[in-house]
């Protein structure tokens, strides 16, 4: 099994997080510093150390849906001693977020201590929809609509929506359903502001099949891997 793939197998990171650990030369190999991410490991026989702990075998795997509010990050630890929305899930299970949702912004947010769950989920090759409820200053146009789908060029970058459809409005602003499969930082606060429409409220509804659903936030609930991926894992 390739070290990267270990790592995330016993709930430390995503698999791409993994290979940052080990490029940063904090694993041992049978006591022996390890830089290269794909090295062979036998699990049971080789003996595995992130910084000073050893990883024992854990196959009992948990998934978490959460309603992060606004006010919490993403992040497990935060220098700025914000609150972070691992503190809602009362768990004792050592856990990391599938991907991030801004200080600002709400809705479903996942936890696992499956790596290579979390690779699926978050890795571009996947394809995985994120669904959010988006609130931009003022209306769109059907050119500017259209234009978020073609791409919108942002710091050399290109950035795009899959989907993008009006919900309603409020009396200057307007809500639209946006769809991504795609994971660029803040890139619908970002298009917005290329735009001129502003984000001014952002709730993440979806990721793959598994919704928000009638949770509150602050409120969690376990749920099976299938219900996201929509196949039996």
């Amino acid at each position: 099994m390739r070290l990267s793939k270990f790592l995330a197998r016993h709930g430390e990171a995503s698999r791409r997080k993994s290979e940052g650990l080990i490029r940063s030369g904090r694993v041992k190999v049978n006591g022996i510093v390890v830089l290269e991410p794909q090295h062979i490991v036998i699990p049971g026989v080789d003996a595995v150390v992130l910084d000073s702990r050893t990883l024992a075998p854990d196959t009992t795997y948990v998934n978490i849906a959460l309603y992060k509010p606004v006010g919490y990050i993403s992040d497990l630890i935060d220098v700025r001693k914000r609150r972070v929305a691992r503190e809602l899930i009362d768990i004792g299970a050592k856990i990391f977020p599938v991907g991030r949702l801004d200080y600002n912004s709400e809705g479903l947010m996942i936890f696992t201590n499956d790596g290579d769950f979390a690779n699926r989920v978050m890795h571009p090759r996947h394809g995985v929809e994120k669904e959010y409820y988006v609130k931009f200053k003022g209306a769109l146009t059907g050119n500017e609509m259209l234009g978020m789908k073609k791409g919108v060029s942002i710091e050399g970058d290109v950035y795009r929506v899959k989907s993008i459809e009006y919900v309603g409005s409020s009396i200057k602003n307007t809500w639209y359903s946006v769809i991504i499969d795609e994971g660029k930082n803040r890139m619908i606060r970002k298009i917005g502001d290329a735009v001129n429409h502003p984000v001014l409220k952002l709730k993440r509804v979806r990721v793959g099949n598994l919704k928000l659903g009638d949770l509150r936030p602050g409120e969690y609930r376990l749920f099976n891997k299938s219900e996201l991926l929509g196949v039996t894992q």
